[in-house]
């Protein structure tokens, strides 16, 4: 199975190399190339790919404000011709960091590190119950890219250019839009009820009229998606 790439870079000749490196593996499928982080963005916003390599210094946003920006977290591999950014790296959890001009040896090594984590990933999910369906989003808050399990999220709810993932244990903000976390996480589990709201369907404990309780607190359903609460929590 080939895995979706998008390279982000604005020197033309470095998209050059990394796209025919990409041909020259077999097993990657370039499916956009962009010379600034914002057409990247556009893009990102209404495409899933599995692979980003991503230029730092660029015009206007950096390669680290694409990332802050993203909705979603797809693996990522650093491409830069200086080393000041590595600690940077570490904390946005990049799987490799490739310094410029890149060998195809070294290409080679970051893709294999993507490999090798798919296969631990694997083993993982094969030890948990299969009967339950593992999902997960990285969320950019407080200065981190933070994992968080879809089975953790009790709701989530729009505050202004920000979104706020409540969990049992701790509430998340980042820079988002509902609209754009909509995209990604209903249908695994997950509903909007309300403009405002999105709720895991896993953990409502009473629906009455026109609101829902999860662990506590009551949260409005909109007239039009009242059928369909009902039709996806099998009332009967």
């Amino acid at each position: 199975m080939k895995r979706s790439v998008i390279i982000v870079d604005d020197e033309p000749m470095a998209r050059s190399f990394i796209q025919r490196y990409c041909e020259k593996m077999g097993n990657l499928e370039l499916v956009g190339s962009f010379e600034d982080a914002e057409k990247a963005l556009d893009f990102l916003n209404n495409n899933e790919v599995d692979i980003i390599f991503l230029d730092v210094e660029m015009p206007n946003v950096s390669g680290f404000q694409l990332l802050d920006q993203m909705t979603y977290m797809p693996k990522v591999i650093l491409t830069t011709g200086k080393v000041d950014y590595a600690f940077d790296a570490f904390e946005y959890g990049v799987v490799d960091y490739l310094k410029k001009p890149i060998t195809f040896k070294r290409f080679q090594e970051a893709i294999e590190k993507i490999n090798f984590q798919a296969r631990i990933d694997s083993v993982e999910n094969n030890n948990k119950n299969p009967d339950v369906k593992m999902e997960e989003i990285f969320i950019k808050s407080d200065g981190k890219l933070t994992r968080i399990s879809f089975q953790d999220i009790l709701y989530i709810e729009s505050i202004g250019d920000y979104v706020k993932y409540i969990t049992a244990n701790k509430n998340y903000i980042a820079l988002s839009t509902l609209k754009a976390v909509e995209k990604k996480m209903v249908g695994n589990g997950f509903m909007k009820v309300h403009r405002s709201y999105i709720v895991n369907l896993h953990k409502i404990k009473d629906i009455k009229d026109n609101t829902l309780v999860i662990e506590g607190k009551v949260i409005p359903i909109s007239r039009s998606y009242q059928s369909d609460v009902k039709d996806r929590i099998n009332v009967v």
